[in-house]
């Protein structure tokens, strides 16, 4: 534990220390430092990745004085015998390519050139598995050329020396001898100046860790594998990577769509930090509604939390081309007259998953509470569904301000075809967690008992007093098709044998009580009236 404390502490300092040369060279707070500060730690990650595996592969370069002059010197049939042997996941290098090699030549001339040229080469070297892309099939590069954000053309070479300065300060190889689990929180620490919900269309609502664990938990209580996961709308992949590690990392691949490209770099990241590279020609930048990659995919597990409101009437006409006429079965909202921005496009995103399951499929969406109650609409029309085609699994409602960004409250809708109908578990889980502030926001956090709570009783299908309520299809349909636990708890009376003489001295309590609020009441009626005749017209 203090070992992984250390490496924490060491990693998270390479990020600030990669910061404070943004903030040296003008680039602090500007709109590419993210991209900067990502790359060049994703290449920090491939080149220590790389060294790592090349040494597994071959110990006697473990012990090499100069390991980039170690690997020059084998011949080209050894060197790409070498290279053939490694896993699918690991980067193609060569020897030019390393850090160590760039951090030896930094005083040469054009450095900052040549800084740009390795990072292009390795991107088009490593194309087929690091590349994100579009739904026309176009693949974006894994690096920029960095130095060019750097407007003062003289200052290029000092800058790209700074940042492999840094880079040359520690190693991530002990890391991966130890098979340490915590690049979530590293991933978390890199990204947190970026993953803001304030720009844009689609911005990403980061998902709370708590929420994306019980959703995992509940979806894959038991061992699977060969699985495919999916997210129509991953962000930077939090869901994505409670439900890889749940069900584990090698028996599952991830698919994914999201229509930032600023997201789908931030999921590629977070995908080679979690062992999950096999995964990335599966990130797709693309608008899932309009025009969806994988309609034509199933997946065994999906996940989601959608945007919930969206101004989408500039391509709504579109969707009701007759392709996506079974994929739209509860129909698409209408355009409003005002207030574009509050499109229910989660409504879209749910029947679009409904749409993606695999005939033994499962999903965990996060919607706004509102939804499992709603009366009428595409809302109800969604709920009959689910009930008719007997696909509801339960329903969790969480605590208000479990989300930091945004006050909505929200639940999980749980899908299953395979569901038994006759034990739907619905539960209100409102009232759990503890109050936190974190800036200007109040949030609402779970303790570890209560998400183990909220997981076991409901895997255990548990009826639990003021929590969770089993029920059956038909019960359901009885109640208008609502999906909320509180409409279906049972209303108490508490009864207490009490003596004659006891109910004959509460009766005279409640009549003395009642005779004195009646008379407190007329002497404010007659203050009243006086005060009223007392009032005067005045002309003036």
């Amino acid at each position: 534990m203090t070992q992984d404390i250390n490496f924490i502490t060491k990693t998270k300092s390479l990020i600030d220390n990669l910061k404070s040369v943004c903030a040296n060279y003008g680039l602090g707070n500007d709109g590419n430092e993210f991209k900067i500060i990502t790359q060049i730690f994703l290449y920090k990650f491939l080149n220590d990745k790389f060294r790592f595996a090349i040494k597994e592969e071959q110990p006697q370069l473990a012990d090499a004085e100069n390991f980039s002059k170690a690997l020059r010197e084998m011949s080209d049939d050894e060197y790409q015998f070498l290279l053939a042997s490694l896993d699918p996941n690991i980067p193609r290098l060569h020897p030019d390519h390393l850090i160590s090699h760039l951090f030896a030549i930094q005083n040469d001339s054009d450095f900052g050139k040549t800084f740009d040229d390795t990072l292009r080469q390795i991107s088009i070297e490593n194309a087929d598995v690091f590349s994100v892309k579009s739904f026309s099939g176009a693949k974006d590069t894994l690096f920029d050329e960095l130095t060019q954000f750097i407007s003062d053309a003289s200052q290029r070479d000092a800058f790209a020396k700074a940042l492999i300065n840094k880079l040359f300060e520690f190693s991530f190889e002990e890391m991966f001898v130890q098979k340490y689990d915590f690049f979530a929180t590293i991933f978390e620490y890199l990204i947190k100046d970026y993953n803001t919900d304030s720009g844009g269309k689609y911005a990403e609502y980061y998902t709370p860790h708590a929420v994306a664990r019980i959703m995992a938990k509940i979806l894959v209580p038991d061992e699977v594998k060969g699985v495919k996961c999916y997210d129509p709308s991953a962000g930077s992949g939090t869901l994505l990577m409670s439900l890889a590690h749940q069900i584990g990392e090698k028996n599952c691949t991830i698919y994914s769509e999201d229509i930032s490209q600023k997201s789908s770099n931030m999921l590629r990241l977070n995908l080679v930090l979690n062992s999950l590279t096999h995964s990335i020609p599966n990130i797709i930048k693309t608008n899932t509604i309009a025009q969806p990659f994988y309609l034509d995919t199933k997946f065994d597990y999906i996940v989601s939390n959608p945007p919930f409101k969206l101004d989408f009437s500039d391509f709504r006409d579109d969707l009701e081309k007759d392709a996506f006429k079974q994929r739209f079965f509860a129909g698409i909202p209408n355009v409003p007259k005002s207030k574009k921005e509050s499109m229910a496009i989660y409504l879209l995103f749910i029947q679009h998953i409904m749409h993606s399951l695999s005939e033994k499929g499962q999903a965990a969406i996060v919607v706004p509470t509102g939804f499992i109650t709603a009366q009428s609409g595409i809302e109800k029309k969604i709920r009959e569904r689910l009930i008719s085609n007997g696909w509801l699994r339960g329903v969790v409602s969480m605590p208000s301000n479990i989300f930091a960004s945004t006050g909505t409250n929200v639940s999980v809708l749980f899908f299953d075809k395979r569901a038994d109908s006759e034990h739907i578990i619905l539960m209100d889980a409102s009232k759990l967690g503890q109050t936190v502030k974190e800036g200007k926001n109040q949030r609402t956090v779970l303790t570890p008992d209560e998400e183990a709570k909220i997981v076991e009783t409901f895997n255990q299908k548990q009826a639990v007093e003021d929590l969770s309520v089993v029920v059956t299809k038909e019960q359901i349909a009885e109640k208008n098709y609502s999906f909320s636990a509180g409409q279906y708890f049972e209303f108490k009376i508490e009864y207490v044998d009490i003596t004659p003489e006891e109910f004959a001295e509460k009766m005279r309590n409640f009549e003395t009580n009642l005779q004195s609020l009646f008379a407190e009441g007329n002497a404010l009626e007659i203050k009243i009236q006086e005060q009223l005749k007392s009032l005067r017209y005045d002309g003036n």
